[in-house]
């Protein structure tokens, strides 16, 4: 779904301030049509929507950043985004909460998703997992979120 796809699902005009982060959206939409086409062999089945998850995250963190740390653009034009879905809600409401700061999907704090009925791989401490073994996410390719 493109850029203008989205903001016609609002149907409204964007506030004041789209000017300065459409293109860097812009790019975000490109790298997302690009990710989305590209070959599937030689790839496992879960390994395919992993440069999706990366940039929806990406996006997203690039809005988080500038609304919460930066504070460039403002609340109007935040939600906007939000309605838009330029950016997951849910994953930054997470994001704000200690612990989940650098999260990088939601799938991997679902214990239904996994095995086991507990937190993805990437949550566990690196101090707590072995330095050798390259450890990456089933979901979502995260080689260790907690930190």
């Amino acid at each position: 779904m493109s850029l203008a796809t989205k903001l016609r699902r609002v149907r409204k005009n964007p506030p004041e301030g789209w000017a300065t982060i459409e293109p860097t959206l812009e790019q975000f939409e490109a790298k997302m049509r690009e990710a989305e086409t590209e070959p599937h062999e030689g790839k496992r089945k879960t390994e395919i929507n992993w440069p999706i998850f990366r940039i929806h995250h990406q996006r997203s963190r690039y809005l988080y950043n500038l609304y919460y740390k930066e504070e460039a653009i403002s609340r109007e034009l935040y939600e906007f985004c939000l309605q838009a879905k330029l950016a997951d809600a849910n994953l930054i409401a997470k994001w704000k909460k200690q612990g989940y700061e650098n999260l990088c999907c939601l799938r991997c704090i679902q214990s239904r998703d996994s095995n086991f009925g507990t937190n993805c791989i990437c949550r566990v401490p690196k101090s707590k997992l072995d330095a050798a073994k390259v450890i990456e996410c089933v979901h979502c390719g995260c080689r260790g979120c907690s930190g």
